[in-house]
């Protein structure tokens, strides 16, 4: 099936779950990562039982603090 991860299309098989995708991405410290899949957030608790399905659009944000 095919994703978009972070604007790039990339191929992976069917039933990938989004820890497995964040292991194969390898993304930085990912128990502080946001997801994105379509333009909607997903929540923490629903992390671990997330399933892709072909055409999904993901995206891994970072909130920093920051200002004065």
């Amino acid at each position: 099936m095919k994703i978009t991860v972070a604007g790039e299309s990339k191929e992976y098989k069917d039933g990938l779950t989004l820890p497995e995708l964040i292991e194969l991405e390898n993304v930085e410290m990912p128990e502080y990562v946001t997801v994105s899949i379509n333009e909607e957030f997903v929540e923490s608790a629903a992390k671990e039982s997330t399933v892709l399905k072909d055409g999904d659009n993901v995206e891994f944000l970072y909130f920093m603090g920051g200002g004065r």
